[in-house]
C-alpha cells in the first residue's frame, strides 16, 4: 500500500496495525489480510537482538531490519523513526532514509534520547521548542525529497507535564506537518476521549496488553474518534508463548504436535511460488 492509499484508508475508516519487527511476521500480517503495519522498534530490539527497548540499537540495525521487511512485503509500513537518532540533523537523514525505503508513514517523537518504551518508568522528554524543531526538520526532509509519504508526530509529555502539554505539542506537530499525531500512554478512559476530543488530523492510539493505556477493541478507539490503533504487543506476546510451550515440552521428552503442516510452512515462506519460477527456467527441481 502507497502512502496516498494509506491516507485514503484513513480517511475512510479505522487503520488496523498490527507491529512488526522481523519480515517473516511481517509476511504472516499481510497474508492475514492486513493493509498495513507499524514497523515497531520494541519488535525489531526484541527480535534482532532480545534487548530491551532502550534505545540500546542503532539507526544502522534499524535501517537494516527495514529493509529486509520492505523486501518481503508490499504492505503500508509506518515505520518508527524514534528521536531521529540525533539532532535535527539527523532527524532529516532518518526520515530520507525511510523514505528511499519506500516507507509510507514515519514517525518522530520526543524523548530525549536514549528513548525508552513508551509504557516504563524514567522517560524524560525535551522541551516543547526543541521538539517542534524536530518535527520540521522532519517534515522539511519529507517535503525536499519530493515524498508523498505521511510523518506522525509523538509526544511523550503526558507522562511528565500532564494530558493538556501533550495535546499542546500534538497539536503543534500537526500545524508544522504531521497528518497523524499520537499522544502516548493516556492513563485513563477519560484521557483517552480528551486526547481523541481535543487533537487534530488524523489521531493515533496504542494498545498493549498490560500498559498503562486501557486495553480497547478497534471499534472502542474507533468510536473515540481514533483514525489508527497499533497493538505492539499482541504477536510477539503470542511468538513468545507459543516458543515456550513447544520447548517446555521437548524439555520433558515429549516432542508436541505440530501446529500446522509441512505443507501450509512451505506456502508461508514461499516455496510454492519459488517453485513455479523455476519452471520458467526449465529447472524441475523442488526446493525444499
Amino acid at each position: 500500500m502507497s502512502s496516498q492509499k494509506l491516507r485514503e484508508a484513513l480517511n475512510s475508516g479505522l487503520v488496523i496495525t498490527p507491529c512488526c519487527g522481523d519480515a517473516l511476521t511481517a509476511k504472516l500480517i499481510e497474508q492475514a489480510g492486513f493493509e498495513a503495519s507499524f514497523v515497531s522498534g520494541f519488535g525489531i530490539a526484541a527480535s534482532r537482538l532480545a534487548l530491551p527497548d532502550t534505545g540500546l540499537i542503532s539507526f544502522g540495525e534499524i535501517i537494516d531490519q527495514v529493509r529486509n521487511i520492505r523486501s518481503a512485503v508490499e504492505l503500508a509500513l509506518i515505520v518508527d523513526g524514534d528521536t531521529g537518532y540525533g539532532n535535527e540533523m539527523n532527524v532529516r537523514r532518518t526520515v530520507t532514509e525511510y523514505g528511499r525505503l519506500g516507507a509510507a508513514c514515519v514517525m518522530i517523537e520526543d524523548q530525549v534520547a536514549p528513548k525508552r518504551c513508551g509504557h516504563t518508568q524514567g522517560k524524560q522528554v525535551v522541551d516543547f521548542d526543541s521538539a517542534c524543531r524536530r518535527i520540521q526538520a522532519a517534515v522539511e526532509a519529507r517535503d525536499a525529497s519530493g515524498s508523498k509519504m505521511l510523518l506522525l508526530g509523538r509526544t511523550d509529555a503526558l507522562a511528565i507535564h500532564g494530558v493538556g502539554e501533550a495535546i499542546r505539542r500534538a497539536n503543534a506537530f500537526h500545524e508544522l506537518g504531521c497528518e497523524v499525531t499520537f499522544v502516548e500512554s493516556p492513563r485513563s478512559l477519560e484521557e483517552l476521549q480528551q486526547v481523541a476530543a481535543e487533537t487534530n488530523g488524523f489521531r493515533m492510539a496504542n494498545m498493549l496488553e498490560g500498559g498503562l493505556t486501557p486495553f480497547l477493541q478497534p471499534a472502542e478507539v474507533e468510536q473515540m474518534g481514533f483514525s489508527l490503533v497499533s497493538y505492539p504487543f499482541t504477536l510477539l506476546m503470542g511468538w513468545i508463548a507459543g516458543a515456550r510451550k513447544a520447548l517446555r515440552e521437548m524439555k520433558n521428552g515429549v516432542i508436541p504436535e505440530p501446529a500446522m503442516s509441512f505443507e501450509e510452512l512451505r506456502s508461508v515462506l514461499g516455496f510454492d511460488e519459488y517453485g513455479e519460477l523455476q519452471k520458467r527456467y526449465g529447472d524441475d527441481s523442488k526446493p525444499g
